[in-house]
């Protein structure tokens, strides 16, 4: 279990509005939205955090794609996420669907505006 992610975006305010609207589909809002100075943050989450994401700017750092994924509490979530990520400017990099896991798993995949890839999954308990 994680306390919480975080990632580095090239370009503050896309990734705001990716990150804004691909993530309340799947219960995690805006907390904080720190823009003073010369290194910005985001942070979201559902409350009370822990767990909580973090997308962070600092104008001296390459940025390095990485993968993550985020639980959604439903298949229809899963769709939100996809259709809100393409419309907030994300690649499609895997449709939602069925996943060939042993366990059933529904998922999306996305690019964001820095290349990470993110994926939204739904697990049947």
């Amino acid at each position: 279990m994680f306390d919480h992610v975080g990632l580095y975006a090239s370009n503050f305010e896309r990734s705001k509005a990716f990150y804004g609207a691909v993530l309340p589909p799947l219960g995690y809002n805006l907390l904080e939205d720190n823009q003073a100075g010369e290194r910005r943050w985001l942070v979201f989450g559902a409350a009370p955090p822990p767990p909580f994401f973090v997308v962070a700017w600092f104008p001296d750092r390459s940025v390095q794609p990485i993968h993550f994924a985020f639980s959604a509490p439903s298949a229809r979530a899963v769709d939100s996420f996809h259709a809100a990520g393409l419309a907030a400017g994300g690649t499609d990099n895997g449709a939602p669907g069925p996943r060939a896991t042993p366990r059933p798993h529904y998922a999306a995949f996305l690019l964001d505006p820095d290349g990470n890839n993110v994926e939204a999954g739904f697990r049947e308990r």
